[in-house]
Order: structure tokens, then sequence, then C-alpha cells
């Protein structure tokens, strides 16, 4: 996932300066150089393996570290074991007054958010998540599959935990202000089935898992556009995770809600209308999500 996203992240040309830290040196050169090789096709970038202490002072941290998702494992059974390793080596790659902003993406992520807060305590909007930046790519694609429209053009969100609990939002979901079964009924076409679409969207990541071992590419694609959104200063909407405070009245837990993105990392969290299932479905997300926090004691 660091490699792929290190990859999407050079051939965007959004960086000069990209440096890759794993607990195996040889690899993070290796890696490295693989991709600082092409250097000719793409623009200007410095790119190649350090130590924790590069990591100080950079823009953006993006933390990939931890123990991969196996085969019919969920990404909260991975809970115990990479909040652990946040905790050993958060301290030692930014600091509690850094400028930095902590971007995590190791899995679970909402919960490995949560605890990065707890042990640096740093502003909130500076400790993001990736979220569910993905998964509403994911959704947004399924649904061009069945409309024939370019994913670009549909507005759709995934909120809550990035895992089996999330909630698609349906109720806001639209192509150029059209509601999606609205659109169908005047292009011809049958009212998507929400429920193939829903699953679709949660079992993605299994269904690569199964296939290949593990996702990358479009994970990595996700990673890139949050970085985008920052250094840019952009100001764009993504569903990334962050601690709520009082949204739909959750708090003291972090997932994901459209969220203005920029310079300041995770800016505004937007309480947008829901329906009255989806909200419901948030309370559940956010439980489920709270439970594994008690059980880690975080």
């Amino acid at each position: 996932m660091g490699t792929a996203t290190a990859y999407a992240i050079v051939i965007s040309g959004l960086v000069n300066e990209l440096v890759l830290v794993d607990i195996n040196r040889s690899k993070a050169e290796g890696e490295a150089m693989d991709i600082a090789h092409g250097a000719s096709f793409v623009k200007p970038v410095n790119i190649y393996a350090g130590d924790f202490s590069q990591c100080l002072d950079a823009d953006i941290i993006i933390y990939t570290a931890g123990a991969a998702q196996k085969p019919g494992e969920s990404r909260l059974d991975l809970a115990a074991r990479n909040t652990a390793i946040l905790k050993e080596t958060l301290s030692e790659i930014i600091y509690p007054d850094s400028k930095s902003i902590l971007l995590v993406v190791a899995n679970p992520v909402d919960v490995l958010t949560y605890a990065a807060l707890k042990t640096i305590k740093m502003p909130p909007g500076k400790v993001l998540g990736s979220g569910t930046v993905l998964d509403t790519s994911r959704f947004r694609y399924l649904i061009s599959r069945h409309c024939l429209v370019e994913p670009r053009n549909i507005h759709a969100h995934v909120a809550g935990e990035h895992g089996d609990s999330e909630v698609l939002l349906w109720s806001t979901a639209n192509i150029a202000g059209i509601s999606i079964d609205k659109f169908c009924d005047r292009r011809g076409l049958s009212v998507p089935d929400r429920n193939t679409i829903s699953s679709g969207v949660r079992r993605a990541a299994y269904e690569v898992i199964a296939r290949k071992g593990y996702t990358c590419f479009a994970i990595g694609l996700a990673v890139k556009r949050i970085c985008e959104c920052i250094l840019r200063d952009e100001s764009s909407i993504l569903t990334v995770s962050g601690l709520l405070s009082e949204e739909y009245g959750l708090n003291n837990v972090c997932m994901s809600l459209p969220s203005i993105v920029n310079r300041e990392g995770r800016a505004i969290t937007l309480e947008v209308s829901l329906a009255e299932d989806e909200k419901s479905a948030l309370q559940r997300s956010a439980q489920a999500l709270r439970q594994v926090l008690d059980n880690l004691k975080i």
C-alpha cells in the first residue's frame, strides 16, 4: 500500500521530495530506486529511503505501517496488532506541536486515527484517516456502471466506519442534481438494486484480497487525492475519517463524514441532511467502533 501510494504521488507530479520509511530498510531502498528510475517520465522528484527522523516537519506524514488484512479477516480484527505498532512508532515520527499533517491509512483506519489522536495529542483537524474515500469511489464506480455515466459526474458518499458497518448515503446520491432512481427512469434504465450495490461496496476489499492477497492500487490513488487536496489547499469535499464533535449526536469516536479538506487538514465536517435510517446506521457504526476502542482501552 505504501509503495502504491508513493508511485501514485510521484506520477502525479504533486511533490518534489518523498521519503520512504520501512522496518525493512533494504526493501524501502529497492522501492525508491525502482520508482526513481522512471525519473525521465515524470516531473522532478527526489525519492529515497530514509528513517523516522526524516519524517519530522514533513508537510504530510502518511502512516501505512501495520499487519496486512488476511483472507476472511475483517479490518477490525487487525485492531489490537496495529494499534500496538502505531503506539510504538508514532512518537518517533511526529511530535505534539508539529506543523505536519498526519494521514493514517493503515487498518482499521478509524481506530488507528483515534489512537493516534490520543497518543500525540495534536489538533483534531491535523490528524485524519483515509476513511471511506476509497469506499466512496467504489460506490460511484458501481453506480456509474449501472447508469452508464462517467464516475466523476456522480455525487455519492459513503460515511461511517471504513468497514462492514459503513453507510452508503443513497438519500443524497445524485447525477447532475437528479436522484439516481429518477435519472435511471429518464434514461429508460432499471432502478439499481441498492442491496447489490451496497454489498458490492462493502465486499470489494474482501473480493480483491481473495484473488490477489491484498489491495493497493485504488487506495494509493485515494491517498494521492487526499494529499492533493491538502497540498494544493483545495477545500475539496472528501469522506476522510476524523474525530466527531456532536455531528448527528456522535462524539468521542473517529469515522468518516463528508468534510472540507485543505491545508489545515480536515477543516470542516459537513452535517448533511440524511434519511432517518441512515442516521440510525451511523449510530450503529459509531457504536461498533466505540466497542473496539473500549476493548482496547483507548
